[in-house]
């Protein structure tokens, strides 16, 4: 099977399946990471991401740090995006795995929201239909307590509203930038913006704990380039859905790993979340058709 012979579609499918496999990878290296501040984790997540987008920068002769006229946009994606993958990593190490990861695949949702509110697309009735319905599943998973207990669970909501936000960046970006050159700026500014609370709050590390770190780094990229070439590929409506194979990756690692499976709350809130999300994936195909006509 040629790979140049494959429909746009098709690709995008298999990097987004990629980079869903590849994050799944990286949660469970930070999680085996142990008791490290979550600053650590994502400073040493970012610099292995940093050093691949560099080789292939240099190899390509692009540019480090992008157009003049695209460094807002640039600097944005990049601080949502590194207060994203923070919120998450606190998130993975005090949930179930599988719980983290799908609470952070609320971000589609919040990108629905932003759309609206930055870009100026409305929402309508079916779209938040499916809002109201993704977020009726979270709290299957949250199980409000109001106490100590929810702040991992809304620190990953807090992961996925800013990924939203990140996300939403990258689709004003669109084809304006290369991919390598937006991730080595992301992974960039979130070293230097990172490194001095990292220093504040450091703690000493074991070797296996450091190649851990580099692991998940490496995963990292996986799937960092995986969705930027995914959504390169094919539109978001066309293969998100997609995406939520993570889960799947998610509760097998969790599940031969860490011997951790989500409880029957938390199953009921993927099914509703993922349920959700297919009626927005068939409603945008659908939607598609009729404009083409």
């Amino acid at each position: 099977m040629n790979f140049n012979n494959l429909s746009n579609r098709t690709k995008g499918i298999i990097f987004i399946i990629l980079s869903a496999f590849g994050f799944a990878m990286m949660s469970a290296f930070v999680k085996l990471a142990g008791d490290l501040p979550s600053f650590q984790k994502t400073f040493f997540r970012n610099l292995v991401s940093a050093i691949v987008a560099l080789i292939l920068i240099l190899k390509h002769k692009e540019s480090l740090f992008g157009k003049k006229e695209n460094q807002k946009t640039l600097i944005m994606r990049s601080t949502f995006g590194t207060l994203g993958i923070v919120l998450n990593y606190y998130a993975i190490d005090r949930l179930i795995l599988s719980d983290a990861n799908m609470l952070n695949k609320l971000s589609p949702f919040f990108v629905i929201i932003f759309s609206a509110l930055f870009l100026k697309e409305k929402i309508n009735f079916k779209q938040g239909l499916a809002l109201v319905i993704a977020f009726s599943g979270a709290l299957f998973i949250i199980k409000p307590s109001f106490n100590f207990e929810m702040i991992p669970a809304l620190a990953g909501i807090g992961g996925a509203i800013f990924a939203a936000a990140a996300y939403t960046c990258l689709r004003v970006l669109g084809g304006k930038e290369k991919h390598y050159t937006i991730v080595f700026y992301f992974s960039a500014f979130s070293l230097v913006a990172i490194f001095p609370f990292m220093m504040a709050v450091y703690k000493s590390m074991t070797m296996t704990q450091l190649m851990y770190l580099l692991l998940a780094g490496v995963f990292a990229s996986v799937g960092q380039f995986g969705i930027t070439l995914a959504y390169k590929y094919a539109p978001a409506k066309e293969i998100s859905i997609f995406d939520y194979s993570n889960i799947i990756f998610s509760a097998l690692i969790s599940f031969v790993i860490f011997g951790a499976l989500p409880d029957y709350l938390s199953v009921i809130g993927y099914l509703i979340i993922f349920g959700a999300s297919l009626f927005m994936f068939l409603y945008n195909k659908k939607l598609d058709k009729k404009i083409r006509r």
